[in-house]
């Protein structure tokens, strides 16, 4: 990076918004997981759409490469700059405001820098309803969640990103700014744009700002967990559930024993939940209208009745619902503390969970002694954490070939929510037609040509 550019980023900006001292750049440079390391020239913090604009017309300029960041918190080190000898990281949190709430119109529009938190917190302020969520909702930004088309434990009621959003604003690659934030249900006028960037994990331009869609708060709230002696009974409770609650069925995440045991490992104060099974179902359920617990209720007691469960617990207030959802929202936390692991993020159809887990893990355990399976996520929209504890890093991919194998017997994507990033970029070619691939290429070369945004993730 020449000076000049330096000081006329620090001029866009601010100097105290411009890093370059290696100390101060360092932490960006480190995905969440701490597994991929990159470098940059600097990291630059603008606080307006504005400000990103500038920015990406002076690096065009300069022949540097942007890398956008949000929190930080994805799992596909498609925030990290791998293997790129002139580029910056563009780090949005200075971004943070809630532009407006229409509380009659059920719309919030944001900055792409707020934290999840704050904006379920801005929707509940004015007795609304953000439905995403999931386990970093604390630090993970919108507009990284918008970019890897977050998915999060609601998807079963509510979607992914991709749902929750009407409007967007995008700072494209040659420095213009697409301003689409419409607050609109129906909208038929064209192409439907923003489609383009909800997933493009910054490759395509540079999401400034969301109108996102907000929802009535559910007065009524259930939240339960069953044991489960196998993953096919879990497929059977789900029906159960999905028959008797019908759209107030909201979450109905699956994890394992060996899940709870490593929680205990690290915790060793806590007590189980319920008894001990192979497998548990956490499911919560929210509606407007009163009945809810005694529907709930009746639906746990015909899946014991149908040995679909072993035994289940209902929440009897916010308080044990939390610490129930705690066993399943500190799986990823727990399993980073054991250092070694190759993550897998991918979907199936539901039917074809049971045999899809059963088929990866005899793979993976009889070819890579030393190895085990952690297999955990979103039953109820076929996406399964399929992680691997390791014996050495070296193994890892040699089972993502493994597992991935795998899903592409049963016809499955090797990323559900994640995202390809630079994780998985090499192997998307094996799972998308060539057709597809051309298709995403061209797209590249017509939206960003000079390869300026994000270069090395997805493509």
């Amino acid at each position: 990076m020449t000076d000049a550019l330096l000081e006329e980023l620090a001029s866009i900006c601010g100097s105290d918004a411009v890093l370059a001292a290696p100390d101060d750049v360092a932490p960006y440079l480190t995905d969440w997981r701490g597994v991929f390391h990159g470098t940059a020239l600097a990291v630059v913090r603008p606080s307006s759409t504005v400000s990103v604009a500038a920015c990406v017309r002076a690096c065009v300029a300069d022949g540097v490469s942007i890398v956008p960041q949000g929190g930080n918190t994805g799992l596909a080190a498609g925030a990290t700059p791998i293997d790129l000898d002139r580029a910056i990281v563009l780090c949005l949190g200075r971004m943070h405001s809630v532009r407006a709430l229409d509380r009659a119109g059920f719309t919030i529009a944001v900055d792409a820098g707020c934290i999840l938190a704050d904006i379920q917190a801005a929707a509940e302020g004015s007795d609304r309803f953000f439905p995403l969520s999931l386990a970093a909702e604390g630090s993970a930004q919108i507009g990284g969640l918008i970019s890897t088309n977050a998915g999060g434990t609601a998807v079963l009621r509510y979607g992914t990103m991709r749902s929750l959003v009407l409007g967007l604003e995008v700072v494209l690659a040659d420095g213009s700014t697409a301003n689409g934030m419409r607050a609109l249900r129906k909208d038929n006028a064209g192409y439907d744009w923003k489609q383009l960037f909800i997933g493009s994990e910054g490759t395509l331009g540079i999401v400034t700002g969301a109108v996102l869609r907000l929802f009535a708060r559910s007065p009524y709230r259930v939240t339960a967990l069953l044991a489960i002696a196998s993953i096919g009974q879990a497929i059977g409770a789900f029906g159960d559930l999905q028959e008797a609650l019908g759209e107030a069925l909201t979450a109905c995440e699956l994890f394992d024993e060996r899940a709870v045991a490593l929680r205990l490992q690290y915790e060793p104060q806590l007590t189980r939940p319920i008894a001990q099974q192979p497998w548990y179902l956490l499911i919560e359920a929210a509606s407007a209208l009163p009945g809810l617990r005694e529907g709930a209720e009746a639906a746990l007691a015909l899946a014991l009745e149908r040995d679909h469960a072993a035994d289940c617990v209902l929440a009897e207030s916010s308080a044990q619902a939390d610490a129930l959802w705690a066993w399943r929202e500190t799986i990823t936390e727990n399993e980073r503390r054991v250092g070694k692991s190759a993550k897998h993020d991918i979907s199936v159809p539901i039917s074809d969970v049971p045999a899809f887990i059963d088929c990866a893990t005899q793979n993976v355990e009889t070819q890579f002694p030393g190895t085990q399976v952690l297999a955990f996520g979103h039953l109820g929209d076929g996406n399964v954490h399929f992680n691997v504890l390791l014996g050495s890093r070296a193994q890892a991919q040699d089972v993502n070939a493994a597992v991935h194998a795998v899903v592409g017997e049963f016809g499955g994507s090797i990323t559900a929510e994640h995202g390809i990033g630079r994780y998985r970029r090499d192997e998307l070619p094996h799972y998308r037609s060539a057709v597809e691939m051309a298709l995403m290429r061209a797209l590249k070369r017509a939206i960003d040509p000079a390869a300026t945004m994000n270069p090395g993730a997805v493509l």
